[in-house]
């Protein structure tokens, strides 16, 4: 299977078919009501948009969400194909995540632990995904 680039469209439209093939994922209940709208800036198409609804990935920004981050886009590859959670704490702390809106709601997605098919999912969009 060819890797496509994190956040092309391409990328988005196979992570979209990938969530289909999926069917009904389990959530854990902290991740039920949460949508973060994300900018991905430094890509090779300037800032682009993403949104996380109840945990899984969506293409541009969400009207409802609460609350919208900032990230450079080495940082959201870590961060959102890696799942290295250390990275996002680490980019927070030295200021390269901006927050705007309720921060609580970051917090939920820090402590909410996947599902089993969340993390078959995620490990699919790692195949899929081009190294950052």
């Amino acid at each position: 299977m060819s890797q496509l680039k994190f956040m092309s469209k391409e990328w988005f439209d196979k992570v979209r078919e990938l969530r289909e093939a999926a069917g009904d994922i389990e959530t854990p209940a902290a991740l039920h009501d949460l949508i973060i709208n994300i900018n991905v800036t430094d890509t090779d198409e300037g800032e682009k948009t993403m949104s996380l609804v109840s945990g899984m990935i969506e293409e541009g920004h969400h009207s409802e969400a609460p609350t919208t981050m900032t990230v450079p886009m080495d940082l959201a590859h870590r961060i959102f194909i890696d799942n290295d959670q250390s990275a996002g704490m680490q980019g927070f702390m030295s200021g390269q995540i901006k927050i705007e809106g309720d921060m609580s709601k970051l917090m939920a997605l820090q402590t909410a632990q996947p599902s089993d098919d969340q993390k078959k999912l995620q490990e699919q969009i790692q195949e899929i995904t081009a190294a950052g």
